[in-house]
């Protein structure tokens, strides 16, 4: 009983240390002083009218919004062919691919940007949004990759061959079968590729401009000469558009399907 409740002592303790710093964040939004405060001086809403006032910080919002969806888009279409791939077939070379796609978890964004920068140079990619659509797709791609192969088991395999036997083609069995079997795995992979992909500076800096902003880029030039409540409330807004972005999932999708696929 007094370990039981120590463990609940310890997770509670986690808990607030982890939403201490958010309540911060959300506090320091809300002065009404000009510069970052907590406790807030007074109570007021002027930093996120600034905010939305701001063209440039929609435009960034709107950027960074499309673009981590399109780039998560196409991490689940290559990394759920990929998985059935390397699940289902032994080729030449495969271990060598596995690592290539698997290398953006391990090597420094920074470097997958200068790389890309380089690259894309010859083919007049440069600074736009294809050419972030393209990085942010290799640097995600992994971690829906991941998720998925962890999910292809044996049995899973028995149930394919099963599904074949009773006369099932290959696109029925997919999508009756097998698709239902990896879902858990695309969703939590979809939602820390979208999460990386939003949050990314060091790939993304490379190839922005003044007018193709992401959210973290425009933070990370703007705190170089200002800081005041704005910063606050862009952070503010974030945390509050991923909190919906959970309550929309868990009531679409369901929470409780991730741990519990059946």
């Amino acid at each position: 009983m007094i370990v039981r409740n120590l463990v609940r002592l310890l997770a509670w303790a986690a808990l607030v240390y982890l939403v201490l710093p958010l309540v911060v964040i959300v506090g320091a939004s809300l002065t009404t002083t000009s510069y970052l405060s907590f406790p807030p001086q007074g109570i007021t809403l002027q930093w996120y009218q600034r905010l939305f006032d701001d063209p440039s910080y929609v435009a960034s919002f709107a950027t960074s919004t499309v673009l981590a969806l399109a780039a998560t888009a196409a991490a689940i279409a290559l990394a759920v062919p990929a998985a059935l791939a390397f699940a289902r077939y032994e080729f030449p070379g495969k271990g060598l691919l596995s690592a290539i796609l698997m290398s953006p978890l391990v090597l420094p964004h920074i470097v997958l940007g200068a790389a890309l920068l380089q690259f894309g140079a010859y083919f007049g990619l440069t600074r736009s949004f294809l050419a972030l659509l393209i990085g942010h797709t290799v640097i995600i791609t992994p971690f829906v990759l991941r998720s998925v192969m962890a999910l292809m088991t044996p049995e899973q395999r028995s149930l394919e061959e099963a599904s074949a036997d009773l006369g099932a083609g290959p696109g029925a069995t997919f999508f009756l079968v097998v698709l239902p079997q990896i879902r858990p795995g695309i969703v939590t992979g979809s939602i820390f590729a979208f999460i990386s992909s939003w949050i990314n500076v060091e790939l993304s800096i490379f190839n922005t401009t003044a007018d193709l902003n992401t959210i973290p880029v425009k933070l990370f030039n703007y705190v170089q000469y200002t800081i005041d409540p704005t910063i606050a409330a862009v952070s503010a807004a974030t945390i509050l558009a991923a909190v919906l972005a959970i309550l929309i999932l868990d009531l679409t999708v369901g929470l409780d399907m991730l741990s519990d696929p059946k």
